[in-house]
């Protein structure tokens, strides 16, 4: 495994990186331009901690976890002996172009690129790299530190070695990596979580319910079976004895007229104002607390299905 990784971009996905990084007992070469960025990246690291160690992901303790964490004020010297790296430059290809451009000129030619991008297809990332075969998407979802999940997608230039060690890479320290095996916009997990919200907009849209009742009808339901099993898995089980070929038998075709139903909304006007009346926009103390309120309360399920 590699032992020192360079965070590219320190905001909240880059910090949330850099926690789980330091945690597995990894060095981490940090850059950001922002001014402040190493010191929000140390207080991010600090606060997340805690979560760490209740999870049992604490291998080295927060002293030599901050200890093992480099700021450096040029990505090319925070890749300097890097043998992985994790880019989390804001989404704009040029940008990312330009950051594998500088971090190319310092990283040895088989160390890895992962880019947390969350739409950019890797084969559009890849143009014009020198080693486009090491590249590949490596997308997390937020906070990283705490949601298992990340998606490693290859671009057409990069190779089955790469993947195959980008994935070894996430497992090792914890991540539940899959492959996903044809590059689309937005990937596997957004395309999903998109088409449910499409779906919950569209029904705020008709009247049909609240956006509060709505978000109930997913959190308080499907949802709290979602944390453990898939949409498929789950309709196998509907199936009873019979399995996922009485389910298709006795109730496909009803699916495909709720298929059929389902609605194709914009976010025009109409949408936004029914969003922003449900929700507002909160004050930075209030956003604060809900933010920890959801870390905690993913924390509590996360060790629940850790003990099963």
């Amino acid at each position: 495994m590699h032992h020192t990784v360079a965070v590219i971009g320190s905001g909240l996905i880059g910090s949330s990186w850099a926690t789980l990084f330091l945690a597995a007992g990894l060095k981490v070469r940090a850059s950001d331009p922002a001014p402040g960025a190493e010191a929000r990246m140390r207080a991010f690291i600090t606060d997340a901690w805690p979560a760490m160690q209740a999870l049992g992901m604490d291998k080295v303790g927060l002293e030599a976890g901050l200890s093992a964490l480099s700021f450096h004020a040029a990505p090319e010297e925070a890749a300097r002996g890097a043998g992985f790296v994790q880019e989390n430059a804001p989404e704009r290809l040029e940008i990312k172009r330009q950051t594998y451009a500088a971090i190319e000129a310092t990283l040895a030619p088989d160390a890895i690129i992962s880019s947390s991008t969350s739409g950019i297809m890797p084969s559009d990332l890849q143009a014009g790299m020198k080693h486009p075969e090491r590249l590949v998407v490596g997308h997390p979802f937020n906070p990283p530190h705490l949601i298992p999940l990340v998606e490693v997608v290859p671009g057409r230039a990069t190779s089955e070695a790469t993947v195959e060690a980008a994935l070894a890479f996430y497992r090792a320290i914890g991540k539940v990596a899959i492959r996903v095996r044809k590059e689309v916009v937005g990937h596997v997990a957004n395309r999903l979580q998109a088409a449910v919200w499409r779906e919950a907009v569209h029904l705020a849209k008709e009247g049909v319910a609240s956006v509060e009742d709505i978000d109930l009808a997913v959190s308080a339901g499907p949802g709290q079976r979602w944390s453990i099993m898939g949409p498929s898995k789950t309709f196998s089980l509907a199936g009873g004895p019979g399995g996922v070929e009485h389910f298709l038998d006795h109730l496909g075709p009803a699916m495909e007229s709720w298929w059929a139903d389902l609605g194709t909304p914009r976010i025009d006007e109409a949408a936004r104002k029914i969003l922003i009346e449900a929700f507002g926009k909160p004050d930075a103390e209030a956003f604060r607390r809900m933010v920890a309120w959801r870390d905690a309360a993913l924390l509590r399920r996360l060790k629940a299905l850790a003990e099963d």
